[in-house]
């Protein structure tokens, strides 16, 4: 079968455009509405997307005078969108600085069971001292730090995730026994950061674990990558950024002894899309034309780590950032806008306009064939292995992408028609299911003597 994209919808309230929600058209409300959700996930079911996503973190984003600000629990959120959906891959954001490995797996196996194996989950470490502050921390813990404990957090879950073998659960009432004791196996976890004795108290998900998606693309969150990521959100800018990005993974992704087909790259791409190249255009400025600067500027010098005050709208950059070994906080998104800023010799406001729609995520307004072609080369020349879809204003920009790209993509053999069979997330990114690290092999039953 020919090689076929993954697409994931990437859903964030109004729009991923900062200026999104003050359009005619947008629901300032709707980032706490389940209709809304529920209508994105039917839209990108439609469109025969593998998987739909939620990003998430522990604090309060920006300030209430920027965007709709605060969100539903992710994982919440996606158990409902369980019960509207029958295909669609359900992906949550769960930091693995700020929670626990057994409530955590816990949760993400039971959205599992409740999905029948579609969920997924996108592991972040999170920066950020508003995080820290609101778990009683006074600053974040270091770069370094917040991977290692990410790493002892995915042993430990796996290790719960596999407590229970799939055939733990007899269910013989005519012997009165239900289950087998013999099959269940308690971490007994000892290590730097935490400490778990006892099995899940949830059986095995029909996935075996939920699909494991990491975003972070710094030297530390590539390595973390390589070892136990599935699929990987990046954001790249130019084709060469991507191959390049892509490459290494893969490369990595093999000398940590797995198939390098068993990590899917999915760069972020926000389509603006018009009827011909000068509407698509004209609607990419409309939207720039309803950003609120100051907050741009404010959101811009947190990112950089600079005192207030320091960015000019109509200057560069300065010339003496600090250099990306000197950041604690989000060291590749980070080194991707300074160099965007550098490379097309942006000004603050225009790059400020830059990351208005996908926050360094590449940005293409055109025509849908136009669309079609930059998604198609990517595909083909080692750049991706899908697309993470950010519609700069939702509902309507999923709507056009499905109605006006997804056909041509299908014309052209790179996504399929219709889902067929039911089948789990991991099955549909190409991955087989896990086996239990527990379980033994059947021996072979020896001949008797004669």
């Amino acid at each position: 079968m020919p090689r076929q994209l993954r697409l994931n919808a990437f859903l964030m309230n109004t729009g991923h455009h900062e200026a999104s929600w003050r359009l005619p058209e947008s629901n300032p409300y709707a980032h706490v509405e389940l209709d809304h959700y529920t209508h994105l996930a039917r839209i990108a079911e439609r469109g025969t997307f593998d998987s739909l996503f939620l990003a998430d973190g522990p604090q309060l984003w920006s300030n209430l005078a920027q965007r709709p600000a605060g969100a539903l629990e992710p994982l919440t959120l996606l158990t409902a969108l369980a019960t509207a959906t029958e295909h669609i891959g359900l992906i949550a954001t769960a930091s693995t600085s700020y929670n626990s490995p057994y409530n955590l797996a816990r949760k993400f196996a039971s959205l599992d069971i409740i999905s029948g194996g579609r969920a997924g989950w996108n592991i972040v470490t999170t920066a950020g001292a508003e995080a820290a502050r609101n778990f009683g921390l006074e600053h974040e813990p270091a770069h370094a730090e917040r991977y290692a404990r990410a790493a002892e957090f995915l042993d430990v879950a796996l290790k719960l995730w596999d407590s229970w073998e799939d055939d733990a659960i007899v269910a013989d009432k005519a012997a009165g026994v239900w289950g087998d004791d013999t099959k269940i196996h308690p971490p007994h976890h000892q290590g730097t950061y935490f400490s778990v004795a006892g099995a899940l108290n949830v059986p095995r998900s029909p996935q075996g674990y939920p699909l494991l998606v990491q975003a972070g693309s710094s030297e530390d969150g590539k390595t973390f990558a390589a070892r136990y990521a599935e699929a990987v959100f990046t954001a790249q800018q130019t084709l060469a950024d991507a191959q390049a990005f892509y490459k290494d993974l893969k490369s990595r992704t093999a000398a940590a002894g797995r198939d390098p087909e068993h990590i899917k790259v999915l760069p972020g791409i926000v389509p603006v899309l018009g009827s011909t190249e000068a509407e698509a255009h004209a609607n990419e400025r409309l939207l720039e034309d309803h950003i609120v600067y100051t907050h741009g500027v404010d959101r811009l010098e947190r990112l950089l780590q600079l005192p207030s005050g320091t960015l000019e709208l109509d200057a560069p950059l300065p010339a003496d950032l600090p250099p990306e070994d000197a950041i604690e906080g989000a060291k590749s998104r980070y080194t991707l806008v300074v160099e965007l800023a550098r490379r097309d010799r942006l000004t603050v406001r225009q790059l400020i306009g830059r990351l208005g729609g996908g926050r360094g995520h590449l940005t293409f307004a055109g025509t849908p064939e136009q669309v079609a072609d930059a998604i198609e080369s990517w595909f083909t020349q080692g750049a991706a292995d899908g697309f993470n879809i950010m519609p700069a204003v939702l509902p309507s920009g999923l709507d056009a992408f499905v109605d006006h790209v997804v056909p041509l993509l299908r014309t052209r053999g790179l996504l399929r028609t219709e889902y067929g069979p039911r089948t789990t997330l991991r099955e549909r990114y190409g991955h087989p299911r896990p086996a239990n690290q527990y379980t033994r092999p059947t021996q072979p039953t020896k001949p008797a003597l004669v």
